[in-house]
Formats: C-alpha cells, structure tokens, sequence
C-alpha cells in the first residue's frame, strides 16, 4: 500500500497488470448493471454478452480485418503525408524566427479549430472518394505534429549549436544537427498522433460509405444493430492500441537511450549530489 502512495513512486509490472485489470472490470460491472436493471434504453446500450455474441458476425458478415486494413492504409497515407511536410516545416521554424512569426499565426489557430467543420469544404474540393479521406485526416493530424516539431527543435541545446559552430559546422550540417538531436522526441508523438488518426477516420469513412471502421459501424447503427455497433468500437480501439504498441516497440528498439534517460529523471538513478550527500553522512 505505501507503494501506491508514495509520490512519482514506479509500480511494479504485477501491480500495473492487476491494475489494468481492476480497471476494465470496473467499467464491465457498472456495463452490466445498467443493462440488467433497465436503467439506460436496452434497444440503444445493448448487453456486454450480447457484444461478445456479436464479434464472429463482425468478423465474417462484416468483413472486420479488411475494413481494419482499409482504415489503417487511409491513417498511414495521411500520417506519411504529415511526416514529410512537417518535418522539414517545423525544422525550419524552429531555425528561422522569421518564418515562425510568418506560418504559426495561421498554423496555431487551426490546432483549435473544429474538425468537423471542415468537412463540407474538403467534400467540395476533393469529391467524397480517397483522396478526400486522405486530405481530411492529413488536414486533421499535420497541425498537432508541426507544433511538437517546433517545440522539439526548441529544446536543442544551444550550446551543443555553439560546439557545432566552433567546429567548423556550416549551416546545413548545423540543420541536420538539430534534426537528429530533435527527432527522438518528435517520434514519441507519434503514437498520439495515430490515435488523432484513428478518432478522425470514422467521421471521414461516413461519407460515401463503402469501406472502413467508419462505414462498418455506420452501416450497423442504420440496421439498428447496437450489439454490432458496440462491437465495432471495441474492435476499433483493439486494433489501435495494438499499432500504438508497435510504435512503442519501435521507438524502443529505435531510441534505446531514452528509456535511461527517463530512469535517471525519475530518480532510479542516484545523482551526483546525492552521492556527495550520503558521502558526507558516511552512509
């Protein structure tokens, strides 16, 4: 118990695991009652039972793996498309003050935009087929990656720069430099940017309903099915954490250092000052 109540202190695997557990169990009881006692409308919410019978309807009738594959082709074109503009974008942001000052007043208020907004105009521009889907998850992600882009170059430090310079660096090596120095933490967005991906998808796949989560879930609800509406977004938010993990797995493989680093934040690493100290008290 002092485990968990001790501050900024780690819990074990076994205690995150029972944990995790506890937590989903919770959300099924509390499910399960308001469907059982007929507190909320059963024809809308249906049973977590009924869910569970619903899931190899959703994977034969439904066509759940192609429509997960479709879903996930139109989020990685899109977050590819991102990558390759916002990158060298924010690089140069980060570098030059004076185009900062020229893209951020139109790049910062569309951060807080509405999404949904958008989307009669991006059906007038681009038709309701692909590259409209495309176009409106790019549209959706590449704001949020531009501005951890920036804030990431930001935080290089000058005086690693200054070392550069001193060494004889010229201006594109010194760029390179900050983009390697930057792009570890830059890839660590990554993951909430697919999960940007993943919420935005279905609002896109509802136009010209053929393919997706999106067109899954929405053809479902007009056949007044809940149970395989239900069953679809848990689907959905499988399917994501499990891109989610591999992205974990590749930053890990990737940027090993950085889980050292984040040990020694933590404290997991004793610090010089603190040896000096246990030194002094001749512990």
């Amino acid at each position: 118990m002092r485990e968990l109540l001790t501050i900024r202190k780690e819990v074990s695997p076994a205690t995150r695991w029972t944990l995790a557990f506890v937590s989903w169990a919770v959300v099924v009881a509390i499910w399960t009652i308001l469907t059982h006692w007929d507190i909320v409308n059963h024809f809308s919410v249906p049973t977590p039972l009924e869910v569970v019978r619903a899931f190899p309807q959703l994977w034969t009738e439904s066509e759940l793996v192609r429509n997960v594959s479709t879903s996930w082709w139109r989020i990685a074109q899109a977050f590819l498309w991102c990558v390759a503009i916002a990158l060298p974008l924010g690089l140069l942001m980060a570098s030059f003050r004076w185009l900062n000052s020229l893209i951020d007043p139109v790049a910062a208020p569309m951060r807080s935009m509405p999404l949904t907004a958008f989307l009669p105009a991006f059906i007038g521009l681009f038709g309701i087929g692909e590259t409209m889907k495309i176009a409106f998850l790019w549209f959706g992600m590449f704001f949020y990656l531009l501005a951890v882009v920036v804030e990431e170059v930001n935080r290089v430090d000058q005086s690693l720069l200054e070392t550069a310079y001193t060494l004889g660096a010229k201006r594109r090596q010194v760029l390179w430099l900050m983009f390697r120095a930057s792009i570890p933490g830059v890839f660590s967005s990554f993951r909430i940017l697919y999960d940007i991906g993943w919420t935005y998808v279905i609002l896109a796949e509802i136009v010209n309903r053929q393919k997706g989560v999106g067109a899954m879930v929405q053809s479902a609800e007009q056949f007044h099915r809940p149970d395989l509406v239900y069953a679809g977004i848990i689907a959905i938010g499988f399917a994501a954490f499990l891109f989610r993990m591999l992205l974990t797995l590749l930053e890990r493989q990737l940027f090993p250092w950085r889980r050292v680093a984040a040990q020694v934040s933590a404290g997991s690493i004793p610090t010089a000052s603190a040896h000096l100290k246990a030194v002094k008290h001749g512990s």
